[in-house]
C-alpha cells in the first residue's frame, strides 16, 4: 500500500505498531504531511534467538568423523622444492611422510589433549587425534632416497626435494 502525503502517519508510527501489534498508539506527530509520497515499508520480523544448550547436551565434537587437515608452506628455489608444516607436539615416531607420483601425504596423530580426570571441558580449540595432508606438488620432483630431506626441528617439519631436471624447450624451424 503507497501512502500520499495527504496521510498524516508517520513511518516511524507504523513500525512501532507492527512491533507492539496495535494501531491504538499511533499517533499523528508532524503538524503538516510529508513532502513526498511514502512507498511500502517491509516491516522485519522479530529474530528469534535460541538459548545456547550447555556442554553435556551439544554434540559440535564431530571430530571422529574425519582427520583433522595439516597447514603446509609450499616453496621452491632454483633447484629445489620444500614443504613445511607447523608439527608442534607430534614426535618423528607419530608421523607417516610418503610420496608417490608426484604427490605427497603427510599423517599421523596428534595426542596429549586427553586427561582421564577432565569431567567438562570449557573451551576446547587445540586438534588432538589423527590428521592427515596430501598435496600434488607443483612441479616434477625426483622421489629416490638421495634426493628428499625430512627434517623435524623445533616443531616444523621441513621435507626437500631435489626438482627434476627439465629440458629448455627447443625452437622448431618451421619448413
Amino acid at each position: 500500500m503507497a501512502r500520499t502525503k495527504n496521510d498524516d502517519l508517520l513511518m516511524e508510527d507504523d513500525l512501532a505498531a507492527a512491533f507492539l501489534g496495535s494501531d491504538e498508539d499511533l499517533m499523528p506527530t508532524m503538524e503538516e504531511p510529508a513532502e513526498e509520497p511514502i512507498e511500502e515499508v517491509a516491516v522485519a520480523e522479530e529474530e528469534v534467538i535460541e538459548p545456547i544448550e550447555s556442554a553435556e547436551e551439544d554434540e559440535w565434537d564431530n571430530t571422529d568423523d574425519f582427520p583433522g587437515q595439516l597447514a603446509v608452506d609450499v616453496y621452491e628455489t632454483a633447484d629445489k622444492l620444500v614443504v613445511k608444516a607447523r608439527t608442534a607436539g607430534i614426535s618423528k615416531s607419530d608421523l607417516d611422510v610418503s610420496i608417490s607420483d608426484n604427490i605427497l601425504t603427510i599423517s599421523g596423530i596428534l595426542s596429549g589433549g586427553e586427561d582421564e580426570q577432565t569431567t567438562r571441558w570449557h573451551i576446547q580449540e587445540c586438534y588432538w587425534g589423527e590428521f592427515s595432508r596430501t598435496i600434488a606438488l607443483p612441479v616434477q620432483v625426483r622421489e629416490d632416497e638421495n634426493s628428499v630431506k625430512a627434517e623435524l626441528k623445533d616443531g616444523v617439519l621441513t621435507i626437500t626435494f631435489d626438482k627434476e631436471k627439465t629440458e629448455a624447450p627447443k625452437k622448431i624451424n618451421i619448413q
